[in-house]
């Protein structure tokens, strides 16, 4: 039986959106995604999980289920209405209340200041590619840091890979731009940017408590001894994972990205502009990142394209739907012998063993890295009020074991948070994809703890995956 450590946090994970419900109470200010998802009219984000109202209830059940870390998300047109301008009380008191239960009841709070929800007065101003949003975006950080003393541990922003492919590649997330590569290259680098100038604030204020990002790493693979998808394989990992991790802890980029990046701008009709004084600001931060959140659910097998851009997400877990061939980059490719999710999402654990390796080996000068995401989505079955959801355990059992394998050959992993805490909104699945430890019977609110949550609760009181 394998082991974690005794210091480990055994988190769950939330984020404002997609749990809060309660998106035009209190003075909260509207985001994209409530014009978007009215316009789709496919699924509602009111009342989501109503954590707005029912966050006492999750807490008390986090301490009772041994869920000592509690990943949530601060929604900034809480606290900005319009992203800036002046602070909105009944959303700072919120917050302040939902921090207090969290310590009342032992569980640490881990807070994410962006997690794919800009207010959208500045979002229908450009988001991240108007550079003038990211001077707002370090404002609302530094007022978040100085009003939420009690928090301790921050993450500037969740999954901007992310962000920048569902907003302009796949064209799920609003504006529902599709194969722009341009857009794609200019969000990441400008949300690596804010999260730099964020991290340099923190840092130079002498602010209490630690800073990091939250990455969206999917390992990537050829799907073949051939150059050629070997080759796919790199152009796949530079946008993806290269580009992010060079951002964060190296503070520029290197010329084998700068290539890779030039031949997929080639291939896409794409372009970008990168400023020295951008570069200056990302080495300042480099080293000044606490830790890494990443966010890991799946990995790619990937084979040599070219051809027409193909993209079919896979919303409504009908397996064998998805499709991704990007001309120039790369097609994926599903192998036999590695099982999947209904949603078509791997199940291969070694991907994030040979993640965690790779940072250690590329980047010896992190700190600490948290696991802030990982589950499995699954159609939960309720029957009486007993949810035996067996897959999810097993899928669990897997990679806390590559985790604790990955701890004992020497990588800093200091906490797991199952993604999610409780069933909640999905952005793109709405409410037929479950990912909780509680279910949640979404007419009445009621939480009811799954077969998972028990296995939870013995694995955070014995440290040992049985």
């Amino acid at each position: 039986m394998k082991k974690l450590p005794e210091h480990f946090i055994f988190g769950g994970a939330t984020a404002a959106y997609q749990a809060e419900g309660a998106t035009q109470e209190d003075g909260k200010g509207a985001v994209a995604w409530d014009a978007f998802l009215k316009e789709e009219g496919r699924f509602s984000p009111n009342p989501a999980s109503d954590f707005y109202h029912q966050y006492p209830v999750d807490i008390e059940l986090c301490e009772k289920f041994g869920v000592n870390g509690l990943r949530l998300s601060i929604a900034w047109s809480r606290i900005f209405p319009d992203g800036v301008g002046e602070p909105n009380p009944k959303g700072i008191a919120y917050y302040h209340d939902v921090f207090k239960q969290c310590i009342e009841h032992n569980v640490i709070p881990f807070v994410t200041l962006h997690h794919f929800d800009t207010p959208k007065a500045l979002f229908d101003q450009g988001d991240f590619l108007n550079r003038d949003n990211l001077d707002a975006f370090v404002a609302y950080a530094k007022f978040c840091f100085e009003e939420f003393t009690e928090v301790k541990h921050w993450s500037t922003f969740n999954e901007i890979y992310p962000v920048a492919t569902n907003q302009y590649l796949l064209g799920v997330f609003p504006p529902g731009i599709h194969f722009d590569f341009s857009k794609v290259i200019m969000c990441l680098h400008n949300m690596m940017v804010a999260h730099a100038r964020t991290v340099n604030i923190f840092k130079d204020n002498k602010y209490p408590g630690e800073i990091g990002v939250v990455h969206s790493l999917e390992t990537k693979y050829p799907v073949s001894d051939s150059p050629e998808d070997i080759h796919a394989a790199f152009l796949e990992d530079a946008i993806s994972i290269r580009f992010l991790l060079e951002a964060t802890y190296l503070g520029r980029y290197t010329d084998d990205l700068l290539a890779a990046l030039d031949e997929i701008c080639a291939a896409q009709n794409a372009s970008y502009d990168f400023l020295e004084a951008d570069y200056l600001e990302m080495e300042k931060a480099s080293h000044r990142n606490d830790f890494l959140g990443i966010n890991h659910y799946q990995c790619h097998f990937c084979k040599a394209y070219q051809g027409p851009n193909e993209i079919y997400h896979n919303g409504t877990g009908e397996k064998g739907s998805s499709v991704y061939r990007v001309n120039g980059i790369a097609e994926r490719i599903y192998r036999d012998d590695i099982p999947r999710t209904d949603w078509d999402w791997l199940i291969y654990p070694q991907g994030m063993y040979d993640l965690l390796v790779r940072i250690k080996k590329d980047y010896p000068h992190y700190k600490k890295i948290y696991i802030t995401e990982n589950g499995m989505g699954y159609k939960d079955e309720f029957e009486d009020g007993v949810i035996l959801d067996t897959p999810r355990i097993d899928y669990l059992r897997q990679y806390l074991s590559a985790i604790s394998d990955a701890i004992t050959d020497g990588i800093n992993v200091e906490g797991y948070f199952l993604w999610s805490l409780m069933d909640l909104f999905s952005w793109t699945n709405g409410y037929n994809k479950r990912y909780g430890l509680f279910y949640v019977d979404f007419e009445t609110q009621k939480r009811y703890p799954k077969e998972s949550a028990y296995w939870y609760k013995q694995l955070s009181e014995t440290k040992t995956i049985i």
